[in-house]
Order: C-alpha cells, then sequence, then structure tokens
C-alpha cells in the first residue's frame, strides 16, 4: 500500500511505502525483511520526521489493533500497540480508570507513546508513559519475539521505552491506568504578569496538584512582557465517567493557500485568550476533553499553518538557567519576526524514567510551534537549539525536524546505546540524519553489545 503517511508538521508531504502489520509480521520472522529498513507507524501525531522511513517501509500499525484484556482491580490492560489511547479511554472509563500520563492528544497509539515516551501535565507527580509499562512483546527481525520487562531482556525494555521505534516492533503491550474519582478535572486558573511570576508560582503549584501546565503570550512586549496564565487541576470527585465526546468536533476541511497564524492574527489571539482566561472564575469545573486535549476538538488544526506545514520546537533548559534563558529564548524569537501560536511552559520533577532516551529531565520544558518560512523560520530554530544546548538542556527528538547531530549527541549522548541495541532491519529519517551522521563505527555491533550484556 502507499500514501503521504504524514507526520503532524506536514513538512515533507509525498508518497510513502507501507505494508500492513500480518505482512511486516511475517517477513520478520522468516528474517525477509527489506535492505533499506522498516519503520513502524501509529497515528502520525509526531511533529517531525522520527515517525518516517523514506527510503524504506512503514508498518501501518493501528489496522486490525484491539483491546485483549482488561483488570478492574490492578487497572492493568493488555493492549495491541495500534490501540490509540481515546479508544482506551473510552474503553476504561465506565471502570473508574484514566491514564497515569496523558499527552497533549488522545489521538496517538499506546506503541508511539512508549516508542516516544511520552509526558504530560503532571510529570512532577508520575513521570513519564513509560513508567507505568508493565511489560511489552517486541518483534525484532532475528524472528524472535522479545517479552520485555525491568527484569526480563532489560537493555530491550529500556531501549525500547523512548527509543523512537528502531529496536523492533512493539506488537503488544501490558500497561497500569490509575483509579480516579471522575474524568472531570477541578480546574484552577493563574494569571502572571510576567515569567519571574511564574517561576515564583510553580514549585508550589506542582506541590499542590496533580496537573500543572503554563500558557505564555510570547508576542507580548513591553508591560506585558512574558505574562501568562497558569493552568492547574486535579481529578474531581462527582463519579462523571462518560469519555463519549461532548460536542462534534470543529474541522480545517483542507489546505489553506497560506498561513492564517501571523503575528496580526496571533497578537489578537494572544489578548483574547489572556483576557478571558484570567477572568475565569477558580476553581472550576472542566471536561478532560477541554483540560488534556483542548486542540483535539479541532480536526486538522495543523492545515491552520499553511501549506508548508509547522516546525514545533521543544527544549528542556535545567532549573539553574531556566530563569535566563527562557525569556531570552522568547526573546529571540520576537526579534526574528516570528510568531508562535501554542506556547507551553511545564515544570518536569525528578521522577526518573526506565527509558534509555526518554526526553524529559529535571527542568522547564518550553513549547513553541512556528508556520514554515523558509530560511527565516530555519535560522531561528538554529538558534534555539544553541541557547539550549550552552544550558545544558536537549532539544525533543519527536518534536523535531531538523537539528544537527551536533545539536542531538549534546543532548542525548545516550545514542550510542541505543544505536548498539537498535535492530539492523529498523530506521528512521531522524536516526539518519542525526544519529547515523555522527558514524555507525561509534557504536560497537548490535550483536557483540547483546552477548556481553547477556
Amino acid at each position: 500500500m502507499s500514501g503521504t503517511f504524514e507526520s503532524f508538521g506536514r513538512i515533507r508531504r509525498h508518497e510513502r511505502r507501507a505494508i500492513d502489520p500480518s505482512s511486516a509480521m511475517e517477513a520478520l520472522r522468516v528474517g525477509r525483511c527489506e535492505p533499506a529498513g522498516l519503520l513502524a507507524f501509529g497515528n502520525g501525531r509526531s511533529y517531525g520526521d522520527s515517525c518516517h522511513n523514506d527510503a524504506g517501509s512503514l508498518i501501518a500499525m493501528q489496522r486490525g489493533a484491539q483491546i485483549y484484556a482488561f483488570d478492574p482491580i490492578t487497572g492493568i490492560v493488555d493492549a495491541d500497540a495500534g490501540v490509540t489511547l481515546a479508544e482506551l479511554i473510552e474503553y476504561a472509563a465506565p471502570y473508574g480508570f484514566f491514564l497515569a500520563v496523558t499527552p497533549g492528544t488522545r489521538f496517538v497509539t499506546l506503541g508511539g507513546a512508549v516508542a516516544n515516551d511520552v509526558h504530560g501535565k503532571n510529570h512532577h507527580k508520575r513521570g513519564t508513559f513509560g513508567c507505568h509499562v508493565e511489560s511489552f512483546e517486541l518483534l525484532r527481525s532475528d524472528g524472535k519475539t522479545h517479552h520485555c520487562t525491568v527484569t526480563q531482556n532489560p537493555h530491550l525494555y529500556a531501549a525500547t521505552i523512548g527509543g523512537m521505534g528502531l529496536t523492533g516492533v512493539i506488537l503488544r503491550l501490558r500497561m497500569k491506568l490509575i483509579k480516579v474519582n471522575s474524568l472531570d478535572i477541578e480546574q484552577h486558573v493563574t494569571p502572571f504578569a510576567n515569567l519571574s511570576e511564574y517561576f515564583d508560582l510553580a514549585d508550589a503549584a506542582d506541590e499542590e496538584n496533580e496537573f500543572a501546565v503554563a500558557w505564555v503570550d510570547q508576542l507580548a512586549t513591553g508591560r506585558f512582557e512574558g505574562r501568562g496564565v497558569l493552568i492547574t487541576g486535579n481529578h474531581a470527585d462527582n463519579g462523571n465517567f462518560s469519555a463519549k465526546r461532548s460536542r462534534l468536533p470543529l474541522r480545517v476541511p483542507f489546505d489553506l493557500p497560506f498561513s492564517a497564524l501571523n503575528r496580526t492574527t496571533l497578537g489578537l489571539f494572544n489578548s483574547a485568550y489572556f483576557n478571558v482566561n484570567k477572568r475565569k472564575n477558580s476553581p472550576h469545573l472542566a471536561n478532560y476533553e477541554s483540560f488534556f486535549y483542548p486542540l483535539d476538538s479541532i480536526e486538522h488544526w495543523n492545515r491552520l499553518y499553511g501549506p508548508a506545514g509547522l516546525y514545533q520546537h521543544q527544549c528542556i533548559i535545567p532549573f539553574d538557567a531556566a530563569r535566563s534563558v527562557i525569556p531570552a529564548m522568547l526573546a529571540a524569537s520576537r526579534d526574528a519576526g516570528q510568531a508562535s501560536f501554542l506556547t507551553v511552559l511545564k515544570r518536569f520533577g525528578d521522577v526518573r524514567s526506565p527509558g534509555l532516551m526518554s526526553f524529559p529531565q529535571p527542568g522547564y520544558t518550553l513549547t513553541m510551534d512556528f508556520p514554515n518560512r523558509g530560511e527565516a523560520i530555519l535560522r531561528l530554530l538554529d538558534r534555539l537549539d544553541r541557547m539550549t544546548v550552552e544550558a545544558g538542556g536537549r532539544i525533543n527528538p519527536y518534536k523535531d525536524q531538523r537539528m544537527s547531530p551536533a545539536a542531538f549527541e549534546a543532548g542525548f549522548p545516550e545514542w550510542r546505546q541505543l544505536e548498539r541495541l537498535r535492530d539492523p532491519a529498523f530506521v528512521s529519517d531522524f536516526w539518519r540524519r542525526t544519529a547515523l551522521a555522527l558514524g555507525a563505527d561509534a557504536a560497537a555491533p548490535m550483536a557483540q553489545y547483546a552477548r556481553g550484556h547477556a
């Protein structure tokens, strides 16, 4: 089969080869893989090229995916990797369970959530998605299905969580959900006048709440510079477990011939968003969709960026540098004349992931996204990369489309260990342009590493 199999950033749009899961499994089990390699493809919510393998083939993982079992006592679910978070939420909600960790969209697959070790608004409490994965079945090109846990095949377990699909294909997994008293969230909205005020609030917000995230007006200058709203929340106690969509989603039905997001439109939006939110009563009840997945209510919202697509830049800045570096990054974006539609700031805690290449580490994570305006935006993104690396931070690989090999290595020196455990039949465009560009000879052969760590 073929199709665009786009990433969410839609920077490089063209036909891509894909095969169905059953054909891929058969080929892997008999060692008949194509030379250009394979890569599992979930639902295309990664922003960059970590979900692409343009020289080889993708495996369309959603086909035929199902949930096999759920224990309403322990909250452990057994499901195919191609099941989406949305499907799992609807399945488990009537039993009073919800995801321990969820990213900002529910339209990612379980396999994609593991491969990217996604995080949410409660990293300070529960860490990453991988912290709640008990086991998974990993099929590799040696023809074997490897059962992976913390104690069984532990190196493959660690390399696969956050390993961007490079260690093989996750067939199914067992993970633990959490018991909640409602899907609804008791939400507080606290306006802040500047980033210094936000940083003063952030520690206490994390200590007192399950969820915390800040929206920042990236375009504000003068006395409004650094303003935003801190949104915190906890599961309510009203016993509402309805996971059905509360309304029909809005939809961007076609590609706009230009980007609708520019300094003028975003300036108006930011002012309206700030003023509406600062007037909200706190606390107030929010349904889980609007709290966790506000943009899921607009289908194909990425089309608003126009036919050239969008770049998202997400980085982590360590605690000791955040108060100076993050304001400087926002100023650099304004000085470059670039307007970020979505500017989000979150505080990561010290809950360690079991994954080898997990993105979160203690500090603050800043996310900005920009319409693709060619060389101008690429120069800005390179500058943001340099500021991140100089501060001792790192750039999120599964949000990236263009970081240099040097910037990747500076943030993820663990890449060599992943390369040693990478299945030789699996590769991505991201890995080719970063890790492999650094030199495959920097990593010992996979088989040699496996024997040495058996």
